[in-house]
């Protein structure tokens, strides 16, 4: 056993399907997905820096957000569109496991951050003459600082236990280092591991969880206390943007890690997993711009800054032909 512990060095992310048509479809879709969600959390991201009018608590967490999509959509994507276009589906057995620790870590902290942000929103809605008292900027860095750090503590112990299970098999009938296929391959026992994911999936997953349906349980009444109907309508839209992330996000996930293991099915399992690995986080920015008024209001001023640029250098080459 100790000399076949040591044989596994390596894994075979075996993918969506062997088909060359369809996985040529499926890779060429996932980099055009990945390059819009880059690019859409990129210019999200800038544009919440460049304008003075968006450094609230509110675009602060969101901007974390942008950059966690970067990060989670490049931890992920990156290898599987490698593995196509290089025609290698292996992966090193230490860089399945960074991979792993990563995905685990970027969920855990998404989870928390969107916690922060429905507390946000709860704030607002619910005690809005203290909102500027409350949402400090050093509670909005405390509590953003806190979900990247304390994510850390809730992965490490999961990651560390499947990195030191003995693998027998080496194809994984995935598309990256997911933890159940990784399970699958495994010849070890996992009841300790089982105690594990079911602790981080309490702390980490189903107490945020919980407080976020609390706080819009609040948020709700609140609402439907208000006189009038455009103010009950102001109030909602601007809950609505997070009340789908969340919506899209937990669902997704709960939907994935949360059904009986006699349910699992790898077909399923990928899809479910490109959906919050990949479409998800292109989504986000397109979610939190659409009914956004101040996101729209600097785009266009933005656009209008551009435009004037252009047509100042454009009257100042015509001035320069003119005097030469």
């Amino acid at each position: 056993m100790e000399n076949n512990q040591t044989s596994v060095t390596e894994f075979i992310l075996l993918g969506f399907s062997d088909h060359p048509l369809l996985q040529s479809l499926i890779c060429w879709t996932v980099l055009l997905i990945y390059l819009i969600s880059v690019l859409g959390n990129f210019v999200f991201l800038m544009l919440m820096c460049a304008d003075p009018r968006l450094h609230k608590p509110m675009y602060f967490f969101l901007s974390n957000l942008s950059i966690l999509d970067i990060c989670s959509t490049s931890i992920i994507l990156l290898k599987m569109l490698d593995s196509y276009f290089t025609q290698n589906k292996s992966i090193s057995f230490h860089a399945c496991m960074t991979q792993l620790y990563f995905f685990m870590y970027f969920i855990s902290i998404e989870y928390l951050l969107l916690t922060d942000m429905a507390y946000d929103r709860y704030v607002a809605i619910c005690n809005p003459l203290r909102y500027s008292l409350i949402m400090k900027k050093n509670i909005c860095i405390l509590l953003a600082a806190s979900s990247w750090i304390t994510s850390f503590l809730f992965v490490f112990p999961i990651t560390n236990r499947l990195a030191q299970l003995f693998y027998c098999r080496s194809e994984i009938n995935h598309f990256f280092c997911d933890p159940s296929a990784l399970q699958k391959v495994s010849c070890s026992g996992i009841h300790g591991l089982e105690i594990w994911i079911f602790v981080d999936g309490f702390f980490a997953g189903f107490i945020p969880f919980l407080l976020i349906l609390t706080s819009y349980i609040f948020i709700i009444s609140s609402i439907l206390r208000i006189q009038g109907t455009e103010g009950r309508h102001k109030a909602f839209s601007t809950c609505a943007s997070h009340l789908t992330s969340v919506l899209l996000f937990c669902g997704t996930i709960i939907c994935m890690y949360m059904k009986p293991t006699s349910m699992y099915s790898p077909a399923q399992d990928k899809i479910f997993s490109l959906l919050y690995t990949a479409i998800i986080p292109t989504l986000n920015p397109i979610i939190y711009s659409l009914r956004n008024r101040e996101i729209k209001n600097s785009l266009r001023k933005i656009r209008y800054k551009r435009k004037n640029s252009e047509l100042k250098k454009s009257l100042l080459k015509q001035k320069q032909s003119l005097n030469l």
